[in-house]
C-alpha cells in the first residue's frame, strides 16, 4: 500500500478540495504545507481551522515559488494545470482526483458532461443505495473523498461526477464512463481573468477524453446517442457500449415523455413526467442515463423506479421554492449558459415570468432570444452586465411580451416579479449568465431569491 509518511506536500489552493487534500496528508503523517495565493485575512475561518493543525502554510503572490522542494504537489481543480509556475513541476505535480484514482479500491462510476453531471450522478447513487449498495458519492458534488478513500472496500460503490478540470491529468479512468451532452463552457473568451476556462473547445474537450482514453474491454461507457461529441467518446473507447437517446430507441430512451430501458432483452418502463419531482424532459433524459448506469452497476428494476420518482432534485437546479398567491417559483440559478435555461422554459407549460442576466460567459443568446419569443414567457426581467444583448435578442426575435431592466437587487426583482404575476403563474429564475457581477456565486444568487420569496 502506498505510503506517504514523512513525505514533503505541498496543496496549491485551499478550497474545499484542498482542505481535504490537507486532512488525507496528516492522516498519513505527511509534511504538510499549505499555499494559496490569499492571505490569511483574505483566508479567514479558514487559515483559523488549518493552523490548529501541525501545518506550515506559504502564501501571497510567491505561493508558487520553490516547489521543488516538495515530494508532491496537489494542485485543486481551480488551479491551472498548464500555468507557466506549475508546468516546471509536472514530476511531482498531482491532483486530488488523480491521487483518488490511483489509490481507490471500489469500482468508480465517473460522470461528465457540460450540464446535468451533479442531478445525474446523485441519482445514480441514490437508485444504487435503495438497492443495499453502499455508496461514496463526490466529486463536484456531495463531499470530497481522498480523506474517505482508506476506509472503502472493493464492494462499495464509488460515484464521481467530474469536470474537466479534475479529468485532465488523469492517467486511469472509471470503470463505467457516463458521458453526457458535451457543448461548450469554461472557455478562455469567457473571461481572460478566470482560472476555470479552457483556450478553445478543442482542449475542453480533449481534458474531458480521460474519462475513457485508459478504460480496457472490460469497463464500460454510457455515451448520449444525439450529441455527436458523446458519441465518439464512445467511439474510442475500448469499453463495451450502451447509448441513451431522447430522438431513437436505445439501450434507454425517452419516448412521448417516459423513460425506458432495453434490460435483459425487455423493454423496461421506468417512470413517465407526470410521475417524478423533477421537472423538465432534460431531466428525464439524465434520469434514463442514471437508470442505466445503476442497473449495470447492479441495483434492481425497482430500486431504479422508486429512486426517479422520489428524487427531489438538487439545490438551485429547477428547485422549487415556494407557491405564493397562487404562484409557483423556481431556483434554476444554476443556469450559467443559455442551453440550461432553454431546457427550464421547456420544462413548464404555465405562463413564465423569467428572470434572466448575470455576467459574462461568452454565450450566444440568439437561440434563447427564439425560445423566449415562442414560448409561454409573458414577462422576461433581466439583470446584469448582459442585459443589452439578451434584450436585444428577444427584440430581435420579436418577443411581445414585457421587457423589464434596471433592476439592482434581488429584494427589486422579487417585489417588481410579484407585482406582476397572477395565480398560475411561474416566476423562473434561469439567469443563462454567471454571477459575478452581483453576486459572490450562484448560490448566493439562488439563496438570495429564495430569501426574498420568503419575506412575500
Amino acid at each position: 500500500m502506498q505510503t506517504y509518511k514523512n513525505k514533503k506536500v505541498a496543496i496549491v489552493g485551499l478550497s474545499v478540495e484542498g482542505l481535504d487534500s490537507v486532512d488525507f496528508f496528516r492522516s498519513e503523517d505527511a509534511i504538510v504545507t499549505c499555499c494559496d495565493r490569499r492571505m490569511k485575512e483574505e483566508l479567514g475561518d479558514t487559515y483559523t481551522q488549518l493552523a490548529k493543525q501541525d501545518v506550515t502554510f506559504h502564501l501571497g503572490d510567491e505561493h508558487l515559488s520553490n516547489l521543488s522542494q516538495f515530494d508532491i504537489v496537489v494542485r485543486t481543480p481551480g488551479i491551472l494545470l498548464d500555468t507557466q509556475e506549475l508546468g516546471r513541476y509536472k514530476g511531482i505535480l498531482t491532483s486530488q482526483t488523480k491521487l483518488f484514482f490511483d489509490l481507490c479500491r471500489p469500482s468508480i462510476i465517473g460522470v461528465t458532461g457540460t450540464k446535468g453531471k451533479g442531478t445525474t450522478s446523485s441519482l445514480i447513487a441514490e437508485m444504487l443505495r435503495k438497492s443495499g449498495k453502499k455508496v461514496f458519492l463526490g466529486g463536484n458534488v456531495g463531499t470530497p473523498l481522498l480523506s474517505k478513500v482508506r476506509e472503502m472496500t472493493d464492494k462499495d460503490i464509488v460515484v464521481l461526477e467530474l469536470s474537466s478540470f479534475q479529468l485532465e491529468d488523469l492517467t486511469k479512468s472509471p470503470h463505467i464512463a457516463v458521458v453526457l451532452p458535451i457543448t461548450q463552457d469554461h472557455l478562455a473568451n469567457i473571461d481572460p481573468l478566470a482560472t476555470n476556462y479552457h483556450k478553445s473547445r478543442e482542449d475542453y474537450v480533449k481534458a474531458k477524453f480521460s474519462i475513457i482514453a485508459f478504460q480496457t474491454k472490460t469497463d464500460v461507457i454510457i455515451a448520449n446517442a444525439d450529441n455527436e461529441t458523446s458519441v465518439s467518446f464512445a467511439q474510442h473507447s475500448a469499453g463495451r457500449k450502451y447509448f441513451v437517446s431522447r430522438k431513437q430507441q436505445t439501450n434507454a430512451f425517452v419516448e412521448n415523455h417516459e423513460v425506458f430501458v432495453s434490460w435483459q432483452e425487455k423493454i423496461e418502463r421506468i417512470c413517465g413526467l407526470d410521475e417524478v419531482i423533477l421537472r423538465g424532459e432534460h431531466n428525464l433524459e439524465n434520469i434514463a442515463t442514471a437508470s442505466l448506469a445503476a442497473l449495470v452497476s447492479g441495483a434492481s428494476l425497482e430500486s431504479v423506479r422508486n429512486a426517479a420518482k422520489q428524487f427531489k432534485g438538487l439545490p438551485h437546479r429547477l428547485q422549487f421554492v415556494d407557491t405564493v398567491n397562487g404562484v409557483a417559483f423556481y431556483d434554476d440559478s444554476f443556469s450559467t449558459v443559455p442551453e440550461t435555461t432553454i431546457a427550464a422554459i421547456a420544462s413548464f407549460f404555465e405562463p413564465i415570468i423569467l428572470i434572466a442576466g448575470g455576467s459574462e460567459k461568452g454565450s450566444d443568446f440568439s437561440d434563447l432570444g427564439k425560445i423566449i419569443a415562442n414560448s409561454s414567457v409573458k414577462t422576461l426581467i433581466v439583470i446584469g452586465t448582459m442585459t443589452d444583448r439578451i434584450v436585444k435578442a428577444a427584440e430581435d426575435a420579436h418577443f411581445s411580451g414585457e421587457i423589464v431592466t434596471g433592476l439592482r437587487t434581488m429584494e427589486e426583482v422579487v417585489k417588481i416579479v410579484f407585482a406582476r404575476a397572477r395565480p398560475g403563474d411561474v416566476v423562473l429564475l434561469s439567469p443563462a449568465c454567471a454571477s459575478f457581477d452581483m453576486f459572490p456565486n450562484y448560490k448566493e444568487r439562488g439563496k438570495q431569491f429564495a430569501y426574498e420569496v420568503s419575506r412575500l
